[in-house]
């Protein structure tokens, strides 16, 4: 069978739909060879060796029209002369598609945080995603909670879309899994966050938990990922509250075994998110047998399930509780460790991730 995909965030995207992206054409490369990719973009952005391996398998503009306009009108019309199905791997799906389709919807945060996202940015996802939802042949989402909130606002039959688990990078699953020497510039103990820091991701009520919990019994935070307003304004509640020597700014850490190595040394991952599509750091996590306390809310139980701690991602004072009691419990710690990463061996490894998307492309391409 020979599948095409909309490629763009392959090639130009390196967070989470980028890595969506890569991780699913990969686990299908190895445990499905059968099946022919065929990778759509509008450009193959600048050379990155993440993106590397896919580029002979790329299919770009060769007329006129360029960059969105392809992707939009013509993207669709070229690869149903030479597919069997399409796959649009990121909430959209091109016009004049002639064959049966695919489309993944990681989430609708734009209808459930709508402060992050302007108004013009809310009505042109609104119109995407509701016109993948109406045309494609099957649709996938990425957990149940997003399931559930793609049927409530775009009204979608329970006989077309499935879950199928996002993946994270092969490298996770290694079993065992190597022990990593721990980065340099990070404390001997600390807790870590792993996210974009915006207001939807909450960095925030971690300073703030941190602020409840008494010296002696507080470890320094490591913080990865980069923000703007938000990052400003957290800074400025610790430098108001003289926490500065408590948190570890890292930015980006662009290579996995370095993100890895800060799972593997870090005493405890938390992630106190109000509304996640999947929440892949807390799977990532949990494959590093590091601990982890997330929220309770969207699809946040289904990635840490009961091996983390849940809780109610604006209660403070439950928040600072957990991460004490991890930070002093040597049992409790170990214990979750190894729960963690027995579930997500079991529940998210690209084997059957990768049967679960085939079974789907299967029955679509056949119906």
């Amino acid at each position: 069978m020979v599948i095409g995909y909309d490629a763009k965030r392959v090639f130009r995207n390196f967070t989470g739909l980028g890595n969506y992206c890569r991780s699913t054409l990969d686990m299908l490369e190895r445990y499905h060879p059968e099946l022919v990719q065929r990778l759509y973009s509008p450009s193959l952005g600048g050379e990155d060796v993440r993106t590397e391996r896919f580029r002979e398998r790329a299919i770009t503009p060769q007329g006129l029209l360029r960059g969105g306009l392809w992707r939009t009108m013509v993207m669709g019309r070229e690869a149903s002369r030479t597919c069997d199905l399409f796959h649009g791997l990121s909430h959209e799906l091109p016009m004049r598609l002639d064959i049966p389709s695919v489309v993944t919807m990681h989430d609708v945060a734009f209808r459930t945080f709508t402060e992050m996202y302007s108004a013009i940015d809310r009505r042109i996802y609104d119109l995407k995603w509701a016109y993948a939802c109406r045309h494609a042949s099957h649709i996938i989402a990425i957990s149940e909670s997003t399931r559930r909130d793609v049927q409530r606002f775009y009204g979608v039959a329970d006989d077309r879309i499935s879950v199928v688990y996002q993946p994270v990078h092969p490298s996770y699953y290694a079993d065992p899994l190597p022990r990593l020497p721990r980065p340099e510039g990070v404390p001997e103990q600390y807790n870590l966050y792993v996210g974009s820091i915006n207001s939807r991701k909450n960095l925030l009520g971690i300073a703030q938990a941190m602020e409840r919990i008494p010296e002696d019994r507080r470890l320094p935070l490591v913080v990865v990922g980069n923000g703007g307003e938000y990052r400003r304004r957290v800074q400025t509640f610790i430098a108001e509250k003289q926490m500065e020597r408590w948190f570890v700014f890292l930015g980006n850490v662009g290579e996995t075994e370095r993100l890895q190595a800060l799972y593997q040394h870090a005493r405890t991952f938390i992630y106190p998110s109000h509304y996640e599509g999947m929440g892949l750091p807390v799977i990532e996590a949990q494959l590093c047998g590091c601990p982890v306390i997330t929220s309770d809310v969207s699809s946040l139980p289904e990635a840490g399930g009961d091996a983390a701690i849940l809780v109610t991602s604006t209660d403070t004072d439950a928040l600072a509780t957990a991460i004490e009691r991890v930070a002093t419990d040597d049992s409790l710690a170990a214990e979750m460790a190894l729960q963690g990463r027995s579930r997500c061996m079991r529940l998210f490894h690209p084997a059957a991730l990768a049967e679960q998307l085939n079974d789907i492309y299967t029955h679509v391409a056949g119906s």
